[in-house]
């Protein structure tokens, strides 16, 4: 089974992120023009957290909160749930549903190098069912 690093490899490790301070509304703003579910929340190369449209539901919505007026740091998560580059995808689906989270900051020696996210993790298992299919039937018909 693949890892984490070959997932980035053909992903890329292009991650969306906000500051801090930033009012939520900026956060959800950037996950809606860029289709994505979380985005992480940095100062420079510092990760200091994750917001999902979950913690934006739970903490913003539900709480009578404003979006133009709330920070991101007020909602959200931390500490973050990191995983190394050498990680399995099934350690990572492991740790997703042992968390109940659906992204991973990819970390090493401190260093952010990407994030994977649910869709990611299920869109290769799905990859290597195909090829073990495939090998299956060849090796019938062979």
């Amino acid at each position: 089974m693949r890892n984490v690093s070959q997932i980035l490899e053909r992903k890329g490790d292009r991650v969306v992120s906000v500051r801090r301070d930033a009012p939520v509304l900026e956060a959800i703003g950037l996950m809606a023009e860029h289709h994505i579910g979380a985005v992480l929340v940095m100062d420079g190369p510092q990760l200091h957290g994750i917001l999902s449209e979950r913690d934006y539901a739970r903490k913003v919505v539900l709480q009578g909160r404003s979006s133009g007026d709330t920070p991101v740091h007020a909602i959200m998560s931390t500490p973050v749930v990191c995983v190394g580059p050498m990680e399995s995808v099934s350690e990572c689906m492991g740790i997703m549903t042992e968390r109940h989270i659906r992204h991973l900051p990819v970390v090493e020696s401190g260093r952010l190098l990407g994030i994977v996210s649910i869709g990611d993790l299920v869109k290769e298992v799905i990859e290597d069912q195909k090829q073990e299919i495939s090998y299956l039937q060849q090796y019938i018909a062979g």
